[in-house]
């Protein structure tokens, strides 16, 4: 088990990063939060959680342990497996999903695309006494993510490759921009996904 992976950070897209780490480089998926504390060219760490398929190895990198232990702990809810436990945290950061455990918040769960509404009433009866023994912990300040194309263009790659049409993906990134022309890649991801989590 690859618990934490610390090297240059070589590149920086809106899922995933690759870090070097003693001349290997491992790609890490990750949220748009994580990605935004990571520079290319600087050294950072980042705690792992592996999953092993019959057919893949992947590797889901975290700023810190609260939000791995969290990803871990989401997928011990029936239906959730690794790609919608990363939706749920990047939809809803640590701080935000323990909120909304706490208090049953069923609608802002199912701001997360693919958890209607019995998914999330499940979820709050399986985690709300659960999530509160996994520690709290603060992660490394924030940074801005240097820009790597288009905004639109990295939102709706990020979109299509968590399956959605890319017809539909596109939509969704123009009605974003269109009422957040400012809005960074991270920001836009979030609203994307939580209008496409509304119109399924």
């Amino acid at each position: 088990m690859i618990a934490s992976v610390r090297g240059e950070v070589l590149e920086v897209a809106l899922d995933h990063t690759v870090i070097e780490a003693a001349g290997v480089g491992y790609r890490l998926n990750a949220t748009p939060a994580t990605l935004a504390t990571l520079n290319r060219g600087e050294e950072t760490r980042l705690y792992t959680a592996m999953i092993v398929r019959e057919d893949s190895m992947t590797l889901f990198g975290f700023a810190d342990t609260e939000a791995r232990d969290l990803f871990g702990l989401l997928q011990t809810v029936s239906g959730v497996g690794p790609r919608l436990a990363m939706a749920v945290l990047a939809v809803l950061e640590p701080e935000a999903l323990r909120k909304a455990l706490a208090e049953s918040n069923v609608a802002a769960l199912t701001r997360v695309p693919g958890i209607g509404k019995r998914g999330a009433e499940r979820m709050v009866v399986e985690l709300r006494d659960k999530v509160n023994l996994v520690p709290v912990q603060a992660g490394p300040p924030g940074a801005v993510t240097p820009a790597i194309a288009p905004v639109r263009d990295q939102v709706v790659d990020a979109l299509t490759g968590l399956s959605f049409p890319l017809k539909q993906a596109e939509q969704a990134v123009d009605s974003v921009l269109a009422e957040q022309p400012a809005a960074d890649t991270s920001t836009a991801l979030r609203a994307a996904l939580s209008l496409l989590g509304k119109n399924r």
